[in-house]
This record gives C-alpha cells, sequence and structure tokens, in this order.
C-alpha cells in the first residue's frame, strides 16, 4: 500500500472536519454555540464563525420581528360589562443568552406560551381599570400601549422585546349580545318617546300662538268692520237726511219704492193690511176730474 492510499482518507477525513467546524451566520438570525449544554459563545452579527466539531453544537434563533396571536380572553371593565378580547403582539428576541437560560431547549414556542400569559394577564390588569365605553372608543390605541409597556419588564426576563401590542376585537360576549341588544333599544326607544314628547309641546306652543292670532286678527277685523259700518250707516243716514230736507215728499216716495221692493217679492205677495193703509199711498191712482 502505497503512501498516497494512506493519505487519502486522513484527507477526506481532515476536510470534513474543517467543514464540520465551519458555519454562517446570516443577518436574519443569532446563534449560539453550546459546548454540552453550556452556552460557549454568542454570535448576533452575520459571518462566518467556527467551533470544536463533534464537541460543540450551534443553535439558531430568528432575529427577525415575530407575531403573536393572543387567544382572546374575556374581561370585566368597571362597568362590569363583560367584553372579548383579541389581542395581536409582536415581538423580537432581544438578548439570546438570556432566552436560552429561560425558556431551553423548548425555544420558541415555549417562549410564545409564556408572552402569551404575560399579555392576557396585562390586558386583564389594564382593562379591568377601566370602562367598557373606554375600550370601545379611539382610547383603545392608548389602552394597547400600556398593556405593551407593562408586559415588556416581563418579557425582559425571556430576553424578548415586546414591541407591539394592538387590540383586534373587542366585542360582547354571546350569551350577552342579546340583553345588550334588547337595552339599546329600549334607550333609544326613549330617547324616540322623549324627542316625540317634546316635538308634540312645541307643536302645541306653535298652535296655541297660531289659534291666539287667528282670535286677535279675527277680533281685530271685526273691530275694524263695525267700524267701518258704523261709519258708512252714519253717512248714509246723513245721505239721507240731506235728501229728505232737500225735498220731503221725493224722500218719501223713494222710501215707499224701496218698502214696496222689499216687501213685493216673489212667493211674498200675500199681505193683510188695511185699504186706507198709508202703505198704499203711491198704489192708488188719483181719479181725473170731471
Amino acid at each position: 500500500m502505497n503512501r498516497a492510499t494512506l493519505l487519502l482518507p486522513v484527507a477526506v477525513v481532515a476536510v470534513a472536519a474543517a467543514l464540520s467546524s465551519i458555519f454562517i451566520v446570516d443577518e436574519r438570525e443569532k446563534a449560539l454555540v453550546l459546548q454540552f449544554g453550556q452556552i460557549k459563545a454568542v454570535h448576533e452579527e452575520p459571518g462566518l464563525y467556527f467551533k470544536i466539531p463533534l464537541v460543540q453544537e450551534v443553535v439558531r434563533y430568528d432575529d427577525r420581528i415575530l407575531g403573536l396571536d393572543v387567544e382572546p380572553l374575556e374581561v370585566t371593565p368597571l362597568d362590569d360589562r363583560r367584553l372579548v378580547v383579541d389581542a395581536f403582539a409582536r415581538f423580537r428576541i432581544d438578548d439570546v443568552r438570556r432566552f436560552r437560560q429561560a425558556v431551553g431547549a423548548a425555544g420558541l414556542p415555549l417562549a410564545e406560551q409564556r408572552i402569551d400569559t404575560i399579555l392576557r394577564a396585562q390586558t386583564r390588569e389594564v382593562l379591568g381599570s377601566v370602562t367598557s365605553s373606554e375600550i370601545l372608543s379611539e382610547d383603545r390605541a392608548i389602552l394597547a400601549t400600556r398593556i405593551r409597556d407593562a408586559a415588556r419588564s416581563e418579557a425582559a426576563t425571556l430576553g424578548v422585546e415586546i414591541i407591539d401590542v394592538r387590540l383586534k376585537r373587542t366585542d360582547l360576549p354571546e350569551q350577552n349580545l342579546d340583553a345588550t341588544f334588547a337595552r339599546m333599544r329600549a334607550e333609544r326607544e326613549r330617547e324616540a318617546a322623549d324627542e316625540i314628547a317634546r316635538g308634540n309641546e312645541a307643536a302645541q306652543r306653535v298652535r296655541a300662538q297660531a289659534d291666539r292670532t287667528r282670535v286677535e286678527l279675527v277680533s281685530e277685523a271685526q273691530r275694524e268692520a263695525e267700524i267701518i259700518r258704523g261709519e258708512a250707516d252714519a253717512r248714509r243716514n246723513a245721505i239721507f237726511a240731506e235728501a229728505y230736507g232737500a225735498d220731503r215728499d221725493f224722500f218719501e216716495f223713494y222710501r215707499s219704492l224701496e218698502a214696496y221692493s222689499r216687501a213685493l217679492l216673489a212667493g211674498n205677495s200675500t199681505m193683510v193690511i188695511a185699504p186706507d193703509s198709508e202703505f198704499f199711498d203711491y198704489l192708488k191712482a188719483s181719479r181725473p176730474e170731471r
């Protein structure tokens, strides 16, 4: 057996050992070098690194921002109206050494369970200190920030940074929906009844004012009519008096003709009067003298 034949296996083993001692960390991850479970090195910057083959191992963790949907939970605000809250959190592994010490070989799944527990506890605490109206209003963003800030200190013990927390959904529990809708309907019906009552009251005032104005206008018109009628009668009487003074016989003849026209109407031609009554003076024909 020649030397080349002996050196070939050695070269293959050496190349394999060299290759197994090299590993690459890219910009999306962080890496730990473990030796019999103990952390020997932390690599957070991208690059080419070395380890001892067969003795050391490399554990990689995602360095990107990760998302976590918090399981829906029921909270009880100050006004005792229970709400179902659905939240969403974004986080990243900030301290990879502490992260490994906190969760061990279980890694990210265990960390997500613990973060979920932290966020649920802080959500109940923060939302339990305000009313349901504040939770359902535009102040939700402020409440989410309070939850994030409160959860950060606890998550830091896991080597995790909570970047953001959002309240995606805040609804009433299913069993409370009917009662809440009934109460809302009753409140709206009460408001509608109040508006109708106020409208009827305003309508009554308008009608009363209109009736009063109508009575005042009619009374004023009747008063003016009576004045005008009185003035006309006075003027008529004055004209009659003047006519009577100017020609007494003609005036009596004119008044008699008026009396005839009013008395001798169709359907009213029956009169019981003495023949020598003065009423017929102008109807008697004078006999011609012989």
